[in-house]
């Protein structure tokens, strides 16, 4: 599966980032994917060219490309639950700086250099994201209506920014939510706001998961919940995106 080291050019700078894509000289759909707040590293360069496997071109950009390429930080080979407290105290202060403002300026860049790419086809796209990449996603989706078919998050904080935004979603939606991020009771708020929202979604907690299951160089990783993942976002792809 080949894949690109690119820089995209955004209002802030020069974003780097890779793309995955099928090696058969076609065009394919394009899929944004936004990472977890460990950012780019093996795991989701593995996930790309997974997604990338089934006829896609995924673009998988730094988040966080105004602290410096990717890696931003050392990141161990497994972070574990003894790593974690000094890896996240490094992150927080990015993950702060990256906000709403920030990530929409990033989104038009990212969605204009993944339309215009050579490999990928004409049509709509997909975004997906892990962890707060899910947040991003959803807002992507939210101000990309015209461009964004489908919108899949997993163990994301998609409702962070109240209903108000999901009531801009006008793609197709799959949320995937770790079963120790949200109760019940708060899933059947999320999902009555994407009933008045009107579209089409599933919205559910997978059994048996804590916060970021899809990420295999985690204690989290859940290898059921991660294959649960690829069912629900390829069915949705599926049906939105157009890969013939």
């Amino acid at each position: 599966m080949p894949t690109k080291s690119l820089h995209i050019s955004t209002a802030d700078g020069q974003a780097d980032a890779f793309a995955a894509f099928p090696n058969d000289g076609g065009r394919h759909p394009g899929v944004l994917m936004y990472a977890d707040g460990f950012g780019i590293r093996p795991v989701l360069r593995e996930m790309a060219h997974e997604l990338a496997g089934h006829g896609y071109y995924v673009l998988v950009p730094n988040l966080f490309y105004r602290h410096g390429p990717a890696p931003v930080i050392e990141l161990p080979e497994h972070i574990g639950e003894e790593a974690r407290p000094q890896v996240m105290a490094q992150l927080m202060p990015l993950i702060e700086a990256h906000t709403a403002e920030r990530v929409l300026r990033d989104a038009d860049a990212y969605l204009r250099f993944l339309t215009t790419q050579p490999e990928v086809g004409a049509g709509p796209v997909a975004v997906t994201g892990y962890c707060i990449g899910g947040l991003l996603a959803v807002r992507t989706a939210a101000v990309h209506p015209g461009q964004v078919a489908a919108v899949a998050a997993f163990h994301g904080p998609v409702g962070a920014d109240g209903p108000d935004l999901l009531s801009q979603l006008t793609a197709q939606i799959h949320f995937g939510h770790a079963e120790g991020d949200l109760t019940p009771e708060a899933l059947g708020q999320l999902n009555q706001a994407l009933d008045a929202a009107g579209v089409g979604y599933t919205s559910e907690i997978y059994p048996g998961t804590v916060h970021g299951f899809t990420m295999s160089d985690t204690d989290a990783f859940n290898p059921a919940a991660l294959q649960r993942h690829w069912d629900r976002l390829l069915s949705l792809l599926d049906r939105t995106l157009d890969n013939s």
